[in-house]
């Protein structure tokens, strides 16, 4: 993690420079995301706030998923990280948000959506989604790690 928390230093860096701020709305990740960064020092100048929104219900209450779109597309789906991004973005009013809803594992794989697969999405200041879906290899905290490690990553990739 160390690769990490040098990604995450140079973004405290350049978002405190820009005046810009950062929102996570996480599901797999545990909190992960948020935890990378505030344990590096300076993240209070950029870090808005993080949802943990594990259960499909704190999806709806909190971040305004359609109970449609859980039932039809799943909580593990494109449209579901659009919706976390937009719900997170309406709570914390970032200029970045990152969201992540997957399947870290062992269990709650499927043959259509096995166990790994993750959607990570970044909502840009101009309004924009880019939401990627990944399918990570390992055990529950190496997709964990993973899914952390890669929206950390794009949210580096977009900024810089």
């Amino acid at each position: 993690m160390e690769k990490i928390e040098k990604i995450i230093e140079n973004l405290i860096e350049i978002l405190s420079e820009r005046k810009q701020t950062v929102s996570f709305a996480e599901s797999c990740t545990g909190g992960r995301i948020a935890a990378a960064f505030t344990a590096v020092s300076g993240s209070s100048a950029i870090l808005h706030g993080s949802c943990v929104t594990y259960a499909n219900r704190i999806k709806e209450q909190w971040l305004g998923v359609p109970r449609e779109i859980l039932e039809t597309k799943g909580a593990v789906s494109q449209e579901c990280v659009e919706y976390m991004l937009a719900g997170m973005e309406r709570m914390a009013d970032s200029d970045y948000t990152l969201a992540v809803s997957g399947i870290a594992g062992p269990t709650g794989g499927t043959e259509l959506k096995p166990v790994g697969t993750v959607y990570i999405g970044l909502r840009t200041p101009d309004g924009k989604n880019e939401v990627h879906y990944c399918l990570f290899k390992g055990d529950r905290h190496q997709v964990q790690d993973q899914a952390t490690s890669f929206a950390i990553e794009l949210l580096a990739k977009n900024i810089n």
